[in-house]
């Protein structure tokens, strides 16, 4: 049985150390606007209006540390740009912020970019290529970060 092809993920819940610290990366670099605040333990941002793509907490790790390598949880959240020129831009921001870049791939469906939140949970910032131009079969190439900023 297939799932709805409507179905989508509404949000992701990341528990955070520091909320304005969390703030400052999720909004203050990437872009994101914070929509609601949960008094000092929880704030909900998005893009574009929605009421919450990404939800920022405390409730179990105010003041926490990131979770040691080698342990479950969550690999890393996606977010995904229109377009090459919004996705060189995001990553221009993200440089300019200081933040270090883990990785950075062609998947030929997809150019991705990977980092680290201030708490250490994994964000990938990447591109859909349009459906045509995807090769039969997946692949990880080195993307050229250079290239991509031109377009910034």
């Amino acid at each position: 049985m297939a799932i709805d092809p409507r179905v989508d993920i509404g949000h992701v819940h990341l528990k955070v150390a520091d909320l304005e610290r969390s703030l400052g990366f999720w909004c203050g670099v990437l872009g994101f606007e914070l929509q609601h605040r949960y008094g000092e333990q929880a704030a909900f941002v998005s893009a574009g209006g929605y009421h919450h793509h990404i939800g920022l907490n405390t409730w179990e790790s105010k003041g926490g540390p990131p979770p040691p390598p080698g342990t479950t949880g969550l690999y890393h959240v996606a977010v995904r740009y229109p377009d090459r020129k919004t996705l060189a831009d995001a990553v221009r921001r993200v440089l300019e912020a200081g933040t270090s870049l883990q990785g950075a791939s062609d998947h030929g469906v997809s150019e991705a970019i990977y980092l680290a939140d201030p708490d250490g949970n994994g964000v990938e910032l990447y591109r859909d290529r349009p459906r045509e131009q995807w090769p039969e079969e997946m692949f990880t190439r080195p993307l050229d970060v250079r290239l991509l900023l031109a377009e910034a």
